[in-house]
């Protein structure tokens, strides 16, 4: 006789649920527009930002761009060097802390709408739905032996997606390698080998993850499904089944004691990660809305109010008095008064960002030269980084000694975004008390950007 111990030590270990390739029904509706609408909107700017050109003193550059090489990010007038990282940090702690405060509000709206992976796997099944028919006739074609129809509307589908998985991976790298020239050489296989491998292996991961993993993807590799929950509260908003309203469930003979769910299962037909809404939030749930729809429809051809599945927190389908509790919410007041904090932060380092920068090195290999005046003169590198995208006049005047001047030119031209290094001779008096290593202070300034200079501190040996 089987103990429950002994039953415990002879079952299978499944590491996730097996259901099979998922065919979601088709179902219109205001979430299902609304997420195509994102779709459009997240593609359009995508696939179209790195096409854009941006006039610069007569010429144009993409407006866009990752220089890598270069180490400048251009975006569109502004340009970015490493000095910059501070601004990429503001930048990531706002992306975090709108998609915390977005999740606390209404659960996983990114994953939704906006989220890549539904974007792709959108396009994708879309493409599927064209070519092989509805979900009934994608199920039946699946479970069709080979003949030469299937063989041919599962090339022309595989075909498309690879064609937009390899164009999307054009657009990707087109990002940090100018688009314009990289499809010149694609032609000619004139491209470096991290260009090649990113091509390679974002056209390949677009392939897989939205033709191939699609709902997987959701279930078992999202880090996002599994910690979503520590961001959840009473008051969380998500896509949830009125089990008070709806239950129990009648089919098609309805009574006085039944509830308004029918259990004609289109909830769960139209869900891209194939779950039971009215089982209960759970983390594969994307908060899609397209059982919202799907119920709707249903709710309005049977005379019943909309809304048996809805947007709702947990403390709202309990009922009043627990809902009233649930509405004292401090993270969102944590969450806006960050967000507020780290943009002001932002907005603030940008204004207050410099147009230039000057590293000063001075020569080493001689530490001083004696004249035939018998004044004393130092050699200095200045490395001048113009950080705008306008050409720069850049003016050098020493202060910190009496008599210290500027032998030779004293204005240097920058190019806009680039970095001019440059000579820089000081002289000073022959005669001068002091001696040895003294400090002193360049002030650099421009022509742009009024009242803008910096200053930068050295060195000057004196004999």
């Amino acid at each position: 006789m089987d103990t429950p111990v002994s039953k415990i030590r002879t079952a299978k270990l499944e590491l996730y649920r097996k259901k099979g390739k998922i065919h979601a029904k088709a179902v219109d509706g205001r979430f299902n527009t609304l997420r195509w609408t994102m779709v459009w909107l997240t593609q359009i700017v995508f696939y179209g930002a790195c096409w854009l050109e941006w006039e610069v003193g007569g010429a144009s550059r993409q407006a866009v761009l990752f220089d890598i090489a270069h180490e400048k990010l251009y975006l569109f007038g502004l340009v970015l060097w490493p000095q910059d990282a501070l601004l990429l940090a503001i930048a990531l702690i706002i992306a975090a802390l709108g998609l915390f405060f977005v999740t606390a509000l209404a659960g996983r709206l990114f994953c939704g709408f906006v989220c890549p992976q539904t974007v792709y796997t959108s396009i994708f099944v879309w493409i599927e739905t064209k070519i092989e028919g509805d979900h009934l006739a994608r199920l039946k074609l699946d479970q069709s032996p080979m003949t030469t129809r299937k063989l041919a509307l599962k090339s022309l589908k595989h075909g498309i997606w690879l064609a937009i998985a390899g164009w999307t991976a054009i657009t990707f790298v087109g990002y940090f390698s100018p688009i314009r020239d990289l499809l010149a050489a694609l032609p000619r296989l004139d491209i470096g080998p991290w260009e090649g491998f990113w091509l390679i292996f974002y056209g390949a991961f677009t392939y897989v993850q939205a033709g191939l993993a699609r709902e997987a993807v959701c279930q078992h590799m999202c880090p996002y499904a599994r910690f979503q929950g520590v961001m959840f509260d009473p008051a969380t908003r998500n896509v949830a089944y009125d089990s008070r309203r709806g239950e129990p469930r009648h089919g098609r003979l309805n009574n006085a004691t039944s509830g308004d769910c029918i259990d004609c299962g289109i909830c769960v037909e139209v869900c891209p990660t194939g779950i039971d809404i009215r089982h209960g939030l759970q983390y594969q749930c994307i908060n899609c809305g397209l059982c919202i729809d799907a119920c709707d429809q249903v709710m309005t051809r049977t005379g019943a109010p909309t809304g048996l599945i809805r947007f709702a927190s947990a403390a709202e389908l309990a009922g009043p008095a627990v809902g009233d509790k649930a509405n004292l919410r401090p993270r969102i007041a944590v969450y806006i008064a960050m967000l507020t904090a780290f943009s002001a932060l932002g907005a603030w380092s940008i204004d207050r960002r410099p147009p230039f920068l000057v590293d000063v090195i001075r020569d080493r290999g001689a530490l001083h030269r004696e004249m035939p005046d018998g004044r004393i003169e130092n050699a200095y590198t200045l490395k001048l980084m113009n950080l705008t995208d306008t050409p720069q006049e850049l003016s050098i005047d020493p202060e910190g000694m009496a008599g210290l001047e500027v032998i030779g030119q004293r204005s240097f031209p920058v190019a806009a975004g680039s970095i001019n290094p440059v000579h820089l001779t000081l002289s000073a008096p022959g005669d001068c008390i002091l001696s040895g290593l003294q400090p002193i202070t360049l002030r650099v300034s421009t022509n742009h950007a009024a009242g803008r200079q910096m200053r930068e501190n050295t060195s000057f040996f004196l004999p």
